[in-house]
């Protein structure tokens, strides 16, 4: 005779039930913070995402709901990254052949040369902003250029905080219109939108906001103290080119990535096909570094296989550089697909907790009454920003304020005929852009700390990251670059 069949009660969850999951996410994240500062991110939060991810399943079991159906939820969750990890390992492998083959070196040092004292701020934001739309990495912009930059108005006599402003500005503009940002991947990818529509989506935020920021970065010159008559000489990035051959045909990876981009190759192809052309030209073009790499890596001296394995492990494990100079340590020594590992654990983390939310109806149980109350499109996008937004306080990490509105919104878009794109961006200006501006997130916690600026003095003047999300908010109510599509029912979006 067959078992019987064991039936599982699944009940709803209540609200307790959708609450103590955010509450454990809450208190495990603040408490990673306060026990290891910046560190957290270096496990301590992935950890912490792992025990919430345990608190939302055991909240699933209680309810009736087999641990079968807690897998099936983790498999589509990580099924849904699939690709962006791919794109994410590219990326990593990018960056280390960027820099050993003077790519993003070309692109710093031209950068530095539109320096103008009179114009200081605004040309920190643009300087920024083209640095990390070439890497894709705000962190990386601040904690390199940026540390300089301000550095640098300290010696010009103008305002810290507002530099610190204009560094954050510029970075997250670039963070996100590059294919390589991580946070830009992600979006599209939890959305489902081709990764080219989405960037040129935001574009219609971004570039707006970063003009009206721009204007008031100039204003914001103009009025402020005269500075000094001219920007040091001897600022250290400036020494780039003489360790780099510094040339424009350092820049033809990058042109290269722009060509496949435009052609709609697929995004990982593409990455890895510029990586390759880095690594060749690095063998051509920048003998001395490659030779000085090789040697610090212990490989092969002979050229031909000395520079495979050179171009092998920047792909694999990041350029480094001890060339004396901090500034231009702290920049290159950077790259590899290991060093996404980290993301990739948070991403992880992240994903699971948000799909075990969203299978089980806790976050449901939370966000469909202020759904319901959004009758319009207007009142919906401010509902997006504030569920980002609100993650950003309570959380304290920009993956969760990313990835949650854009599982939980999703369908309720598709519902109202409203094209993934028009979430993709509302989500990386709700969630993304407005992570530094709090001062435990994770993101404010780094801008403060590598700036050497409070998060809450160089907020006012963080324009950039103030517009955007205010733009997305207000073409919601217009009806601006609303994309429409046509609406899908409940059946057919399951």
């Amino acid at each position: 005779m067959s078992e019987p069949v064991v039936s599982h009660e699944v009940r709803s969850p209540s609200l307790s039930d959708a609450v103590i999951p955010l509450v454990a996410l809450t208190v495990l994240i603040g408490g990673s913070v306060a026990l290891f500062g910046l560190k957290a991110l270096d496990g301590p939060i992935q950890v912490a995402l792992i025990l919430a991810c345990a608190v939302a399943a055991l909240i699933a079991l209680k309810n009736g709901n087999p641990w079968s159906a807690v897998q099936v939820a983790g498999q589509g969750a990580l099924a849904s990254i699939t690709s962006a990890l791919f794109i994410l390992l590219a990326v990593g492998a990018l960056i280390g052949t960027w820099n050993l083959s003077g790519t993003i070196p070309t692109l710093v040092y031209y950068g530095l040369g539109v320096l103008s004292p009179g114009y200081f701020y605004v040309a920190t934001a643009v300087i920024c902003g083209a640095v990390a739309m070439s890497i894709g990495s705000s962190w990386t912009t601040a904690g390199t250029i940026g540390v300089g930059l301000v550095g640098i108005a300290t010696m010009l006599g103008v305002s810290p905080a507002i530099t610190a402003g204009a560094v954050i500005s510029g970075a997250y503009l670039g963070d996100k219109l590059s294919p390589l940002s991580e946070t830009t991947i992600l979006t599209a990818q939890m959305v489902e939108v081709d990764l080219y529509t989405h960037i040129r989506s935001q574009a219609w935020t971004s570039v707006p906001a970063f003009l009206i920021a721009a204007a008031g970065f100039t204003v914001l010159g103009v009025a402020g103290p005269p500075v000094r008559d001219a920007v040091p000489e001897s600022i250290e990035l400036a020494k780039l080119g003489e360790i780099f051959w510094i040339n424009p045909v350092n820049l033809v990876p990058l042109l290269f990535l722009v060509v496949l981009s435009v052609r709609k190759v697929p995004a990982s192809l593409a990455l890895l096909a510029s990586a390759l052309v880095a690594g060749a030209q690095a063998a051509v073009f920048q003998r001395d570094v490659v030779t000085g790499f090789v040697t610090e890596i212990g490989a092969s001296t002979q050229d031909v296989i000395g520079s495979v394995q050179a171009v092998w492990t920047v792909m694999a494990n990041g350029f480094s550089i001890n060339s004396g100079i901090g500034d231009i340590d702290r920049l290159l020594s950077r790259g590899g697909m290991d060093s996404m590992l980290l993301t990739i654990w948070l991403i992880i983390g992240a994903v699971t907790f948000g799909a075990l939310l969203e299978k089980f109806g806790l976050i449901d149980r939370l966000v469909q009454p202020m759904i319901a109350a959004a009758k319009t499109t207007g009142r919906l996008y401010l509902s997006v920003f504030c569920t980002g937004f609100g993650l950003n306080i309570a959380a304290g990490d920009q993956y969760i304020a990313l990835v949650l509105p854009s599982r939980i919104f999703r369908v309720e878009f598709a519902k109202r005929g409203l094209a993934p794109q028009n979430l993709s961006r509302l989500a990386a200006d709700s969630g993304t852009v407005t992570s530094p501006l709090v001062p435990w997130n994770s993101c404010g916690a780094f801008m403060g700390a590598v700036l050497g600026v409070p998060t809450l003095l160089y907020l006012p003047f963080a324009l950039f990251n103030i517009a955007s999300p205010a733009l997305s908010v207000f073409y919601g109510y217009t009806g601006f670059k609303v994309v429409r599509a046509e609406p899908v029912t409940e059946s057919e979006g399951a």
